[in-house]
């Protein structure tokens, strides 16, 4: 659980704002080494490492199709990117990294499992996904009780800070806790005393609707209320109905794919975004899903989206790898991902699942900054201690796999239903100590 202090309620108008969050003791796994409670994440750090095959075999479970499909592209290119820069760097432990992709569909299928099994049978040593947190609960047994690493670059849930899982699991997406005190603080901003919430019905969103519903009404707003809807559902009707009967200034939507019924369903019963204002998290957030809606739709909808801007040059080269790529997001994070998994594999001569586990949060904070794996990879070669400050941020993973410090976008939709992945309102930062 998180202590966030009150202070940081207040929304801040500049480019960057501080939160300051503080993790609070607890039972929970630890990423890497550091952990004295936490049984099966110390065992996973303490017991002798065992030799892999010398080849860093990188596995991807990300969504080629299902709810985030949309989410697909960018991160396959983030990690391709990663990959191509590493190789052309020399490898890892002298070889060039072994990259398998595979799709990871959503929790309707059972694509996950198969992709999983696939990976493990081709000795994947690291595993990169899934995007949605309740497909990555689905597959973490097992991936982690094959003792590889399971490292996902969209994984919000709260959930991940105290699952079960031997110190092998990662992320670069902060925890919800996060963007759900950012979107609550955002709405209640802009002056909206009455809120209304439609969740998808999973950790995911659950988490988020509970960090909204907290943050909003300790700033002085009611959440009226709150429906906890079916994503599979073929009609949203009853769900809208109720939102509407309690007339909130403010809506904010939570889910996948399945929003853009919710939306259409909202117009249709009269709740349009020039009349309630429409609050959307990055699981809707979509340049994609709302293209064939009449011009207008979703003009001044705002959303969060965890992760700092791409750079202009590092769009440029993943538009080299994907021509047709349009949105950014988790591209950072996924070739961050990838980055320090191969980094870990170097420091820890060895690219088992548990050798990299243990070298995660050491390469990721603590010593000399380093932003390239050339350049890191270099330093640790001459024996120098590193500090990998990634393209998503500087990361620092703390004894949960959690980034200790995290940024999270605020974005506006135009009158063409999509918004600018390269223009934010502003940049939240946070940071979680302890």
């Amino acid at each position: 659980m998180y202590r966030i202090a009150p202070a940081g309620r207040v929304l801040a108008v500049a480019a960057a704002a501080s939160l300051a969050l503080t993790a609070c003791g607890g039972g929970g796994d630890t990423s890497a080494q550091q952990s004295a409670s936490a049984a099966p994440s110390t065992a996973a750090s303490s017991a002798p490492a065992a030799k892999g095959d010398g080849t860093l075999t990188i596995g991807t479970v990300l969504p080629q199709t299902g709810s985030l499909a949309f989410l697909g592209p960018p991160e396959f290119a983030g990690v391709d990117q990663a990959v191509k820069e590493i190789n052309e760097a020399g490898g890892v432990l002298g070889k060039p990294v072994n990259k398998i992709d595979t799709d990871s569909g959503d929790t309707t299928t059972n694509i996950a499992s198969q992709s999983v099994d696939k990976l493990l049978a081709q000795k994947a040593d690291a595993i990169i996904g899934a995007a949605s947190s309740s497909v990555s609960e689905s597959i973490i047994d097992k991936i982690t009780g094959a003792g590889v690493v399971q490292f996902s670059p969209a994984n919000t849930s709260d959930a991940f800070t105290t699952i079960n899982d031997n110190g092998l699991y990662f992320r670069t997406a902060p925890p919800d806790k996060l963007q759900g005190r950012v979107l609550g603080d955002l709405v209640v901003a802009d002056g909206n005393d009455t809120v209304g919430i439609l969740a998808m019905q999973d950790s995911y969103g659950s988490g988020l609707a509970d960090q909204i519903t907290a943050t909003a009404e300790a700033g002085g707003a009611s959440v009226v209320e709150r429906v906890d809807y079916d994503p599979k559902a073929a009609d949203f009707s009853a769900d809208v109905a109720r939102i509407k009967a309690k007339n909130p200034k403010a809506i904010v939507l939570i889910g996948f794919e399945e929003g853009a019924k919710v939306v259409a369903e909202l117009v249709k019963q009269g709740l349009t975004a020039d009349k309630v204002k429409w609050y959307m998290v990055d699981g809707n957030m979509s340049n994609t899903n709302y293209k064939e809606m009449p011009k207008g739709t979703l003009k001044g909808v705002k959303g969060t989206i965890p992760g700092a801007e791409a750079p202009g040059e590092f769009r440029k080269k993943l538009q080299e790898i994907n021509p047709d790529l349009d949105d950014f997001t988790y591209a950072a994070e996924s070739y961050d991902a990838a980055n320090l998994i191969a980094l870990a594999a170097e420091a820890a001569k060895d690219d088992t699942g548990k050798s990299i586990a243990a070298k995660l949060a050491e390469v990721s904070k603590g010593g000399e900054k380093c932003k390239s794996f050339k350049e890191c990879v270099d330093l640790l070669k001459a024996g120098t201690d590193i500090d990998y400050d990634g393209i998503s941020g500087p990361v620092e993973f703390d004894d949960n796999g959690d980034p200790s410090v995290a940024t999270i976008g605020v974005y506006q939709y135009g009158d063409d239903n999509t918004y600018d992945a390269a223009k934010a309102l502003e940049y939240r930062t946070g940071k979680i100590e302890g």
